[in-house]
């Protein structure tokens, strides 16, 4: 089994990889799919092509490692090193022609995110965590080194969340507390939220009911910068629910004891 993390080159060539399948197809009338009987939880080409492309390397160059995925399932999943892969997060943001969506690749070890990325191919941001820390790399530019904002009271927080309708019965109760004690609340942004906690834009993001590709890749890109995310109940995130990112320890800590009261 290969122990070592993967370095920044292949965290850019998986980036890149997907890029290529995700790029020509945003802002063009592309078939959208509903996976859902009721509802709307769309797929495109563009989300099957991405995985597909990412799963290729995966394969190429860790053949011992399992994959998650959101779009083609799981293999190898008992595996001390797995992949998980959301090759478009913020599906809605994509057909939508909204450059707030990204590719989402973590690698956990031993069940502990370690190591990921999340890329805005339209904007040409790459935030990734090595295991060295949280870093930002532009198209063609030098990666430069990310931290959290830190010493922001909760009144005075930026707070992201998708969108309120996400929240019902109690847990509104609780996201609508939590919003009445931030200063300002913003909505829509998926995963490009949690790179801006992680980059010390924003101070806490939150959302509820997550997958784990929802969120494995975002985990190493918020520890490692300096700040703090886990479920609503404190526990790590790697398998999904409600979970919350904050930019600091203190600040985490009273998000949670709202959430919680």
């Amino acid at each position: 089994m290969t122990s070592a993390l993967p370095d920044r080159a292949f965290l850019d060539q998986l980036a890149r990889a997907a890029a290529a399948e995700t790029l020509p197809r945003f802002r063009t009338a592309g078939a959208v799919a509903n996976k859902l009987g009721e509802g709307f939880d769309p797929v495109t080409e563009a989300d099957r092509a991405s995985e597909a492309a990412i799963r290729a390397l995966i394969k190429a160059h860790y053949p011992d490692h399992g994959i998650v995925g959101e779009e083609y399932g799981s293999e190898g999943e008992d595996r001390s090193h797995v992949w998980v892969i959301d090759p478009i997060d913020g599906t809605r943001a994509f057909i939508s022609g909204l450059p707030v969506w990204g590719t989402l690749v973590g690698l956990t070890v031993d069940g502990v995110a370690r190591c990921g990325f999340m890329h805005q191919p339209f904007t040409g941001e790459l935030y990734f965590a090595d295991g060295t820390g949280t870093h930002l790399k532009h198209d063609g530019g030098a990666a430069q080194a990310l931290r959290t904002r830190q010493g922001i009271a909760l009144g005075d927080a930026t707070l992201f969340t998708t969108s309120p309708a996400l929240y019902a019965g109690a847990k509104r109760a609780a996201y609508d507390r939590l919003e009445a004690s931030a200063r300002l609340p913003r909505y829509g942004c998926d995963c490009y939220a949690f790179a801006m906690v992680a980059a010390g834009h924003a101070d806490i993001a939150v959302e509820p009911g997550l997958a784990p590709y929802d969120v494995c890749a975002l985990i190493p890109l918020i520890e490692q910068a300096g700040g703090v995310i886990t479920r609503w109940d404190g526990g790590r995130a790697e398998q999904g629910g409600d979970v919350i990112a904050a930019g600091s320890a203190e600040l985490h800590a009273a998000a949670l004891e709202l959430l919680n009261a």
